[in-house]
């Protein structure tokens, strides 16, 4: 972002704790450097349309944020708590979300394209019509999402589902396995099964096997 760019785009609403205003004042004052808010607390705010681009939100408080629109284009969001966070429609490309905690969190139509989570709870999380693409999610809990006509392309797709998961419309290839929890009982879908599985409920995806190390 340019600083006159920067300058131009103001906070709906700053964050609650003075000094996570503080941290967001200053940014906007200056000139060739990312928002470091590391372990800030952003709760209140509303920084829908933001570019974050590269900027540091590692263990930040963001649940309830609206971040709608906003870019967090390789920025660091290792362990951010952003329960019932709003970030529809935001730019998530090459941001990293290891350990972050999406439970109930709005990514509608977000772009995740190369985006790295590892470890992440998405349990509730709203992905619908999100592109997933080129990802890396790994131990996700993705019970009770909504992946609604999501486009997924080649992702690491070691997730968390069970029957309140919701993949009507959701397309595209995926390197399994997927954990599908059914009560207090769990086993693993991979291949056919787990394409059968997704095409019973309304998506059609296709299940790629695992590359093998050249002997």
């Amino acid at each position: 972002m340019s600083s006159r760019t920067r300058r131009s785009w103001k906070p709906t609403a700053f964050p609650a704790d003075p000094e996570a205003t503080r941290q967001v004042r200053d940014w906007l004052a200056e000139e060739g450097y990312s928002l470091f808010g590391v372990e800030h607390d952003f709760r209140g705010a509303d920084l829908s349309g933001g570019d974050f681009s590269s900027s540091w939100f590692t263990q930040a408080l963001l649940a309830g944020v609206r971040l709608a629109g906003a870019s967090f284009y390789r920025a660091h969001l290792q362990s951010a708590d952003l329960t019932g966070a709003d970030l529809t429609g935001a730019d998530l490309v090459r941001a990293n979300l290891d350990g972050a905690v999406l439970r109930s969190a709005r990514l509608d139509g977000a772009d995740m394209v190369k985006a790295s989570l590892h470890g992440v709870d998405a349990s509730g999380a709203s992905f619908r019509g999100t592109r997933i693409m080129g990802a890396s999610l790994f131990g996700v809990d993705m019970r009770g999402a909504d992946l609604t006509d999501a486009v997924l392309f080649q992702n690491t797709f070691k997730v968390t589902v069970d029957d309140s998961t919701t993949v009507r419309g959701l397309t595209g290839t995926v390197f399994g396995p997927v954990t599908l929890f059914s009560g207090e009982s769990s086993r693993q879908l991979a291949g056919a099964e787990l394409e059968a599985w997704i095409g019973e409920r309304g998506g059609q995806v296709e299940v790629i096997a695992p590359r093998r190390p050249l002997q």
